[in-house]
């Protein structure tokens, strides 16, 4: 495609992750709106090897975002072409307070390349798509003081519900967007669970499944449920990567859903016991009952010491070198199955405005399961 005939091209900041990986693939589509695409695909660290040869990106550029200078020097030379940004980065700190500090500073410094004057030629810059999710509801379940003055949820989540008096960086992220109108607009997508395929996402439910039941498997342990019974039996809800590149790839180009806000599911609901069930058999391993009257079993301080089993796991299987701690998230996934409120979202206001993306949950676990050995990842 010769470069005059190009009118949209995109900046992912994150393309290494779950979602940066659909988005790229997405927009590469033949089916893509607003094709054809170029598109500058990023992250902090170079290109894996397990990125799909499939993703044609137009250049990778590794950078990091919380450095001024790194950020300027790198996005320069491309800044004055980005039409389109797509945000799905995100650095996880040990308070909401310092979330929000690093996550907004890193938009701040790449909004800061890609809109200023002293550019080769004007920025071309139109929309700015964020990523965040249904902690916007919860509010920061994850920090260690401020989790336990949070009140039940109200689900159904909807994207009208009025924010939490908490520290929250999705309201950071927000904000610091909404700040740049009306010259610029914005798309905001609330994600569920995220499922997908990627060794470089910080909140991979999936993989740290997938990691729990190689190491069962290789000690000869039980694929046990670490929930509680209340999840086993209600509902929950999660969204495919490919649904989510859809959702911010149609915002980002359909007028309507300029400056608003969108949960983004499969939408359709799940209680975790059929889920354990699909996992066991994707897994190959032994389907097992909740087992709710041993209080003993602790998930996240069994599977403490266990990076060297892993190790062994990728030495012998001849997998992508991959550390445990950096590819998991025992601690957070054991939160939300540990809830004790149905974890749902509406998907109406997202239909009311013309977008109709869906997956069968149960599929998603199989399709991408399929692509982390495919990537080699996974066993």
């Amino acid at each position: 495609m010769e470069e005059d005939q190009i009118s949209s091209v995109a900046l992912i900041v994150g393309v290494t992750g779950m979602a940066g990986l659909s988005i790229a693939e997405r927009l590469k589509s033949p089916t893509a709106p607003a094709r054809p695409w170029k598109v500058f695909g990023s992250a902090r660290r170079p290109k894996p090897s397990w990125f799909p040869s499939s993703i044609l990106l137009d250049d990778y550029i590794a950078f990091d975002a919380v450095n001024v200078h790194d950020t300027q020097h790198k996005l320069l030379p491309i800044a004055f072409q980005i039409t389109h940004l797509f945000w799905v980065a995100i650095q996880v700190r040990d308070t909401e307070e310092e979330n929000a500090a690093i996550n907004s500073a890193m938009l701040a410094n790449v909004l800061n390349v890609l809109t200023q004057t002293a550019l080769p030629l004007p920025s071309k810059l139109r929309h700015i798509t964020i990523q965040t999710g249904t902690k916007h509801y919860m509010g920061p379940i994850f920090d260690p003081t401020l989790s336990a003055q949070l009140g039940p949820p109200a689900p159904p989540f909807r994207e009208d519900s009025p924010r939490l008096p908490f520290p929250n960086f999705y309201y950071a992220l927000e904000d610091l967007v909404a700040s740049y109108g009306p010259d610029l607009s914005y798309s905001i997508h609330r994600a569920s669970i995220i499922i997908g395929a990627s060794s470089r996402s910080v909140y991979n439910a999936l993989l740290t499944l997938a990691v729990y039941a190689e190491i069962c498997k290789y000690e000869n342990a039980p694929f046990r449920y670490p929930g509680n019974r209340y999840t086993w039996e209600h509902f929950c809800d999660m969204t495919d990567a490919r649904v989510l590149a859809e959702q911010q790839v149609w915002a980002a180009v359909t007028k309507e859903a300029k400056n608003e806000a969108f949960n983004c599911t499969n939408g359709d609901v799940f209680a975790w016991k059929k889920m354990w069930e699909v996992l066991s058999e994707v897994f190959e391993v032994e389907f097992l009952p909740l087992d709710d009257k041993d209080d003993r079993f602790d998930w996240v301080e069994m599977m403490k010491g266990k990076e060297v089993v892993w190790d062994r796991i990728v030495e012998e299987k001849g997998l992508y070198r991959s550390r445990m701690d950096e590819i998991t998230c025992f601690g957070a996934l054991n939160a939300v199955l540990n809830f004790e409120f149905q974890h749902v979202c509406s998907m109406n206001k997202s239909k009311d405005y013309g977008f109709f993306g869906f997956a069968d949950s149960l599929r998603s676990i199989r399709y991408w399961v399929g692509k982390l050995r495919e990537m080699n990842i996974i066993p």
